[in-house]
């Protein structure tokens, strides 16, 4: 038998690059069996966030403003600040050995809470004054929540916000997405929840 025989049933006959007929070749997907749902490739799909068919239908859940935002920024502020500023007052009024250990506990109470921020954004979309404002962060692309290394992306991506007078913390004001420049950057927006 000689390359490209007419005889369909030869599968040695075929083109190269192409499966034999009537057969799919490698990476097509195969038919599931009657009764049997048909699974695409990859990683199975997440379940669908709270608070809309966000991907499925395009949905979005309404963009949260600028002064639930700032009001939620104050919040987490007054969170992780207030255990930090009475720390390290009363380790400086102590002074000494035992004031220096007072105000490092007051230094790593704050990078701990500030972690801790930035891990519940990560996971849950919300820490406390998000939480408390009933609005979330979340991705633009997909409405999923984006991880603990991307918040930290995101907070590191908020000093473009702070260059050239802190014209980027304003951004939502007039941005059609009510994004900050750290939120263009990582693709984020923030929404209402509740």
């Amino acid at each position: 038998m000689s390359f490209g025989d007419p005889n369909p049933n030869n599968p040695y006959g075929q083109q190269p690059g192409q499966p034999p007929q009537g057969q799919p070749g490698y990476g097509y997907p195969q038919q599931a069996p009657q009764g049997v749902p048909q699974q695409g490739y990859g990683y199975p799909s997440a379940p669908p966030v709270p608070g809309g068919d966000y991907g499925q239908q395009g949905a979005r859940p309404p963009l949260a403003g600028w002064g639930s935002r700032f009001a939620a920024l104050l919040v987490d502020g007054l969170v992780i600040g207030i255990p930090y500023m009475v720390l390290l007052f009363i380790g400086g009024a102590v002074g000494g050995t035992a004031g220096g250990v007072i105000a490092l506990l007051g230094i790593l109470a704050g990078i701990g809470l500030g972690l801790f921020k930035l891990y519940k954004e990560g996971t849950t979309g919300q820490f406390v004054g998000k939480k408390a404002l009933g609005i979330s962060l979340l991705r633009e692309q997909d409405g999923r929540t984006l991880g603990f290394g991307m918040s930290f992306v995101r907070y590191i991506a908020h000093f473009l916000d702070s260059l050239a007078c802190y014209i980027g913390w304003l951004w939502p004001l007039w941005d059609d997405k009510n994004q900050t420049f750290a939120d263009k950057v990582c693709s984020t927006v923030v929404v209402k929840v509740g």
